[in-house]
């Protein structure tokens, strides 16, 4: 018997791993709730709702052959390998520290017992040394990487494997489907909105992506991440529009992608190790108030706020927050990355250390230190009418509303001098 493991691919449509697993025979549709990944997260995690509705789809998809344990992977295989007579286990790749560590760990107890272990590419277009400089190295800027992506992009590179057919060779079995509250779970209020991929989208994204109010974006970064759509699907859609800018986002995911997976120490330092001498002042009050959006500054608490009401966050907003957490009040990096993993519909480690260090300055690609966003600014441009901060501030002009926490003028020069001081070391 053959057994494939659903990880972050969760659709039965052109899915690369489950093509060649159901071209092998008879096979067993497995999902693992993991606790060394759920163990942090909130009873009404967005996510863990999103993740289970899919899964409900897949076994519904699966004439409710699709087996879902809670538990260690190392220790779920181990108990698969008692119960059944397996010769091989197909999933799709992941790239990140803790995903490698445990694949590793699973492909030696299968190989002690003569069991195959298969992976494939999935959730991206290119992958691990696929793109690198002449002389092997990796990219670590955007635009060279982008450059020879679009060189080495073939269209049959977005052709579907045909998985949806073969769905019949899956066996059947005993084991549960597990609800949310077997797994220690609730639902959440918070919902994944369905994406967008239409061609009017695109044809409006680059004049819409920056400016908030309209919430115009794809909203597809979440089904990229948990593999409700297929990548090589929204690839074939953009690569030929006539404006690039949606099929570069896509490009963007892929170069953190493969920062992440050439350098997983970025994961807690940064790439740029002079940065890590940073005096951070970790005022903890300050902290607190940016993450529940009561800084004073109406762009950034709009920010906040749309996050913790609905785990998402539009890429200019995201910046300014960003920008305003390390700059302003030269509060760590890792702090605000670790909020957003807790919150973002979307988080995907490598773009959201990627974009956080890019914000700090200490990453690959990275915005000069002395780059610091202007929120007041930056709200008179992208939110000129202001309809973005009224619709999550209510309390806008009002006694109710707090001053701002810092004065952003004072709060640029400290950071440049803590900046200056931190590279001379």
């Amino acid at each position: 018997m053959t057994v494939f493991w659903f990880r972050r691919d969760l659709r039965t449509a052109d899915n690369a791993g489950l093509f060649h697993a159901l071209q092998s025979g008879n096979v067993l549709p497995i999902f693992i709730f993991d606790p060394n990944i759920l163990s942090e997260l909130p009873l009404e995690d967005a996510r863990v709702t999103f993740i289970h509705d899919l899964l409900e789809k897949l076994n519904r998809q699966l004439r409710h052959g699709l087996a879902v344990f809670m538990g260690d992977p190392l220790e779920v295989f181990g108990q698969l390998i008692e119960n059944h007579s397996i010769t091989n286990v197909y999933c799709n790749s992941d790239y990140e520290p803790y995903a490698l560590r445990r694949d590793e760990a699973i492909a030696h107890l299968l190989a002690s017992k003569g069991i195959g272990f298969h992976s494939f590419k999935d959730q991206v277009i290119f992958e691990r040394d696929e793109i690198v400089k002449d002389d092997g190295l990796p990219y670590v800027v955007y635009t060279p990487y982008s450059k020879r992506w679009f060189e080495r992009f073939t269209p049959d590179m977005t052709q579907a494997y045909p998985s949806a057919d073969l769905l019949e060779h899956t066996v059947n079995h005993d084991y549960p489907f597990l609800s949310l509250a077997d797994i220690g779970f609730e639902r959440s209020t918070i919902s994944v909105p369905d994406y967008d991929d239409s061609i009017q989208m695109m044809d409006r994204y680059a004049q819409t992506r920056n400016f908030p109010a309209p919430d115009a974006t794809s909203n597809l970064s979440p089904h990229l991440r948990f593999g409700s759509v297929s990548v090589r699907q929204m690839v074939g859609r953009a690569i030929n529009h006539p404006d690039k800018t949606f099929v570069k986002e896509l490009v963007w995911r892929e170069f953190f992608m493969n920062i992440l997976w050439h350098f997983p120490h970025t994961v807690t330092r940064s790439f740029r190790p002079e940065y890590d001498h940073i005096r951070w002042v970790n005022n903890k009050a300050h902290f607190e108030a940016w993450c529940n959006g009561m800084t004073g500054y109406p762009l950034v608490d709009a920010g906040m706020r749309q996050l913790l009401h609905t785990g998402r966050m539009s890429n200019r907003v995201r910046m300014v927050v960003a920008s305003f957490l390390c700059k302003d009040l030269l509060i760590d990096w890792r702090w605000g990355e670790a909020w957003f993993a807790q919150k973002l519909l979307d988080y995907e480690q490598s773009s959201n250390v990627g974009n956080w260090q890019w914000a700090a300055g200490s990453g690959v690609d990275a915005a000069p230190y002395f780059r610091v966003f202007n929120p007041v600014e930056q709200q008179r441009k992208f939110d000129p009418d202001g309809e973005y901060v009224r619709r999550w501030i209510p309390e806008l002009n009002s006694l109710d509303y707090p001053a701002p926490i810092v004065d952003h003028a004072q709060a640029r020069i400290k950071c440049l001098e803590v900046y200056q001081v931190a590279l001379k070391n």
